[in-house]
């Protein structure tokens, strides 16, 4: 159990089938039982959910990563959310470790949606009380909601990580202009000089370095994003960082969504080790030994204990 936690009898956590093993381990480590209730499919695939327990007035903490296969996790979830308000559940906080639709936050051209800003509106109508959330591709989202919106953030665990390892003459690299401000967070706490990756993205999921800004040379370098796609941009900079004179190269992510060629690509870079949370769960082809996963069931746990107990998470971002 986490620190020493008392817990009022309205208290319910329920999980879906994008993370389950995640969902455990919250539990675990608030000192309670999951919640039961079922999922199951029409010979057509249309989801039925069952809530195998009575949530009436009960405060629920409702737990689903919206992942790959991102647009069936979601329905889950709606589903399930629709379930609890009509079963009288007295709040319904919806835990989404890793956001899906995030990176679709703006118009970047003509006639283009705002995806993440649709699904804030549909789990809105579905009926949720409260989002909580780690490290939103775009923090703006946060005001895509009506409702309150708590984002925890990876770079404290993946610091310590690194921190623990007693890397010597470390140098932390944005992998674009967007990460600075995380690459400076994390530098802090690990007391090192920032690098930055100059890219440019001719279309989505394509990437071409342009040139190292900073000093790697005779270097321990960590990148550090808040997710990794087809890992494109780290390979191509654990790549970049190699021949500009880096002694050795780790990347690290909150959120390990490896699609596509990923996993060959990562194998096969001049990364030495990728440090990752349990955000989105991985399957065994992509559990391979390069990859480190750390847990954030930790963080949650606490988040959700502190929710419920009607205190400040703040401190908690640290």
């Amino acid at each position: 159990m986490i620190e020493t936690l008392k817990f009022k009898q309205n208290l319910k956590v329920f999980t879906l089938n994008s993370n389950p093993e995640l969902a455990e381990e919250i539990v675990q480590h608030l000192g309670i039982e999951m919640g039961k209730s079922s999922v199951s499919r029409f010979s057509d695939g249309e989801i039925l959910i069952n809530v195998d327990e009575s949530v009436r007035g009960c405060e629920i903490f409702l737990i689903q990563t919206t992942s790959q296969p991102c647009n069936e996790h979601i329905m889950e979830l709606l589903t399930m959310i629709d379930a609890l308000k009509r079963a009288s559940a007295k709040s319904i906080n919806v835990v989404i470790p890793y956001y899906g639709y995030a990176r679709q936050d703006r118009k970047a051209r003509s006639r283009e949606p705002i995806t993440a800003k649709l699904i804030a509106n549909l789990l809105e109508v579905a009926g949720a009380s409260r989002i909580l959330t780690l490290d939103l591709h775009a923090p703006q989202i946060q005001g895509f909601f009506d409702i309150p919106v708590d984002q925890l953030v990876g770079v404290p665990i993946l610091s310590k990580y690194f921190k623990e390892k007693k890397l010597r003459d470390s140098v932390v690299v944005a992998p674009d202009n967007g990460g600075v401000v995380r690459a400076r967070k994390m530098a802090n706490k690990l007391d090192s000089p920032i690098a930055l990756i100059d890219k440019r993205r001719p279309k989505p999921n394509v990437v071409e370095v342009m040139n190292i800004v900073g000093n790697v040379k005779g270097k321990s370098v960590i990148i550090v994003d808040d997710m990794i796609d087809t890992a494109g941009t780290i390979t191509l900079a654990a790549n970049a960082l190699i021949e500009n004179g880096a002694l050795e190269v780790y990347a690290c992510c909150t959120h390990p969504v490896l699609s596509g060629p990923a996993i060959s690509r990562i194998e096969n870079s001049k990364i030495k080790e990728l440090v990752t949370t349990n955000s989105i769960r991985l399957p065994e082809g992509k559990n391979i030994d390069k990859i480190k996963t750390i847990s954030i069931a930790p963080l949650i746990s606490r988040a959700i204990a502190r929710i419920h107990n009607e205190e400040p998470v703040s401190d908690l971002f640290e």
